[in-house]
């Protein structure tokens, strides 16, 4: 009888009954750390951002145009993977691959478009041993163009996951949401340094 009765227990359990996972806390606490990196990262910009060693200046330099066309691909690819999860919530793997999918292009876009725009400044005689200006400038937006590409490598893997098990369980669902707040938080960041680091060098 008690034989009987754990066949029966295990064959009605439910892989998302498993015991809550904290692992969507342990990367809020993971994100508040890197809140802590790029603030040092803005307030070393602000103390060295006006030091141009006799060089350009971010007036001289910045194509405000072309650098909001990067942030409304950065905010578009939040937008998409908000629909992204979306489907998650519903379990609908087709829409959140078809929506991954092109968030993914718009972050590999934002990619190309700061690379461009790196290697004009570099080929201008503007690059990071110019000055300090400089210096901390690439500092600052290239830790979050590694971030962005971090980002685009977890999405990918995600992908993968999601085309091998399409049944999405509780599991899935986390790791997507884990990832939702990076990509969130890494928009967050960008509008930060739209706003501090050109329109302020540009005003």
């Amino acid at each position: 009888m008690l034989q009987k009765t754990n066949t029966a227990t295990l064959a009605d359990f439910d892989h998302d009954d498993h015991p809550p996972s904290h692992s969507v806390f342990g990367f809020w606490v993971y994100l508040m750390t890197d809140c802590v990196l790029f603030a040092a990262l803005f307030a070393t910009f602000g103390v060295l951002g006006h030091q141009f060693a006799g060089g350009p200046t971010g007036k001289d330099l910045f194509n405000i145009a072309d650098v909001a066309l990067e942030t409304a691909v950065l905010l578009v690819s939040s937008i998409t993977y908000g629909f992204a999860m979306l489907g998650a919530q519903q379990r609908k793997s087709g829409a959140v691959l078809g929506w991954l999918g092109v968030t993914f292009i718009l972050g590999v876009l934002f990619l190309v478009l700061e690379l461009q725009e790196f290697s004009h400044l570099i080929a201008e005689g503007a690059g990071p041993q110019r000055s300090a200006f400089l210096s901390s400038f690439f500092v600052l937006v290239s830790t979050h163009g590694v971030h962005v590409f971090f980002g685009l490598v977890w999405m990918a893997v995600l992908m993968m996951q999601v085309i091998r098990r399409p049944q999405l369980d509780g599991r899935e669902v986390r790791r997507l949401t884990c990832l939702s707040l990076f990509w969130h938080f890494l928009d967050v960041v960008w509008i930060c340094v739209f706003t501090f680091v050109y329109l302020g060098s540009v005003i």
